[in-house]
């Protein structure tokens, strides 16, 4: 896994889950938009395998 791309996506990640006030308060958000970055960068090369990319 590349790291640059795991950073990239917790980052732009974060900063949407920033942007969502339904969540609570604003660090809470950036720490599950970063997770959710996070999550979707690891499971990246999986969909990329499996559509054959």
């Amino acid at each position: 896994m590349d790291p640059v791309t795991l950073a990239f996506y917790a980052v732009v990640c974060g900063l949407l889950g920033l942007a969502g006030p339904n969540l609570g308060r604003p660090m809470i958000r950036l720490g599950i938009g970063a997770a959710v970055g996070l999550i979707a960068a690891g499971a990246l090369p999986t969909i990329r395998a499996s559509i054959g990319l």
